[in-house]
């Protein structure tokens, strides 16, 4: 199954995050098949949640699940589902 969900990257105590398409066996900072945007939960910067939301919707009508986290950041993004 395909899964769009989160992705860590950045140093310690410096987390952020890339909100990827990736098939579900793969690790979580393993490969991904796509990028469709970055989310930083400290809000450090202005944009701190940006997303591709003509990506996200044709991933979501391939079939792609979004993981919880996921879900309510393309919701608060205006991804439709």
């Amino acid at each position: 199954m395909v899964k769009i969900r989160l992705s860590r990257y950045g140093s310690a105590h410096n987390p952020h995050y890339r909100i990827v398409v990736a098939d579900a066996r793969r690790p979580r900072d393993g490969g991904y098949i796509e990028n469709l945007g970055h989310y930083d939960p400290r809000k450090t910067r202005e944009d701190y949640l940006k997303v591709n939301v003509e990506k996200a919707q044709e991933w979501l009508a391939k079939g792609a699940q979004p993981t919880a986290t996921a879900k309510r950041l393309l919701k608060s993004q205006g991804v439709k589902f």
